[in-house]
């Protein structure tokens, strides 16, 4: 699946003053996810209480400044869980943070799970919440491939099954602490990357010529400006640095790749597969660089 670097680069909404008990009320009306609304899967930070900031450990690198141990509170963190330097996070040093995304799971665990309980209210709450929030980022990242799936035509032969499962996923979410730490998270993705499989191979399937596979590759720094990539699989593959400019990459299949520093100016990435904001956000784009509309153009372009 997507491999991503530990930090958010959300935007707080305009809705900052909201009170989390309200919040909560809201998103619990909310009820389970539709075809194609990727909305709820977005990172909200005004509803959440940091977490991205507190959960993960990150090791001073061209992607952050400094050193940070797991559960540690990042020193450019807020009292009011705000980022001291969220709009100069890249000049500081902290391109990492500026291409996580969490996938919305930081509100659900702050406002859904916790019923908009502060995690320094209590060390026990603190302790689950920083447990929990690996655990409820894949279950909504596997949210987000399902949605995009259920939207995609060829996809219809398996429509049941893709909305089984995206219901059982989004059940999960809805879960206690105590369940959801208990949650084998693995086998649950080991199931669903099973019928993403199948979903990407009917798309594939379209595409007329043959259709290279580079699943896994190592394709760092690779030469493959104006490549015809169209209904590839890339799934897993490292293109760090790779030059892709003015590839056609339509219908292929980007779940996980690594796209750090990849040149992708020119490139064509509408209509490609489960390819995501931070894959986009940790490449080299321009304004000539076609991709899904669910998408938004990094401002870092």
């Amino acid at each position: 699946m997507a491999r991503s670097l530990p930090v958010s680069n959300a935007t707080p909404s305009d809705s900052e003053d909201t009170e989390p008990h309200i919040v909560a009320e809201k998103l619990e009306q909310t009820g389970p996810i539709s075809k194609g609304d990727h909305a709820s899967l977005r990172a909200n930070c005004a509803h959440c209480f940091a977490l991205c900031c507190h959960v993960p450990a990150f090791s001073a690198s061209v992607d952050f400044a400094i050193n940070k141990n797991a559960g540690q509170a990042c020193p450019n963190l807020q009292a009011d869980f705000r980022c001291g330097i969220h709009t100069r996070l890249r000049q500081q040093g902290f391109r990492g943070c500026t291409v996580y995304d969490c996938f919305g799971a930081g509100q659900k665990i702050s406002q859904v799970t916790f019923h908009g309980q502060d995690w320094r209210q209590g060390k026990n709450t603190s302790k689950q919440m920083f447990a929990i929030f690996p655990i409820m980022r894949d279950l909504h990242e596997l949210l987000w491939y399902l949605t995009e799936a259920l939207a995609l035509l060829a996809t219809h032969s398996i429509h049941d099954k893709l909305k089984l499962a995206l219901q059982e996923t989004e059940h999960l979410t809805h879960q206690s602490p105590d369940v959801l730490l208990a949650l084998d998270v693995a086998a649950h993705r080991q199931t669903i990357n099973a019928l993403l499989l199948r979903a990407s191979e009917l798309v594939r399937a379209e595409v007329q010529h043959k259709k290279k596979d580079y699943r896994g590759a190592d394709l760092i720094g690779a030469k493959l400006r104006g490549a015809n990539l169209k209904g590839a699989n890339l799934r897993g593959a490292c293109l760090i640095g790779a030059d892709l400019r003015d590839a056609n990459l339509q219908m292929a299949d980007l779940i996980g790749a690594d796209f750090r520093d990849a040149n992708i100016k020119g490139a064509n990435l509408t209509g490609s597969i489960f390819l995501i904001q931070s894959q986009l956000d940790a490449a080299k784009g321009d304004t000539s660089t076609k991709f899904p509309s669910s998408l938004t153009r990094p401002a870092h372009w």
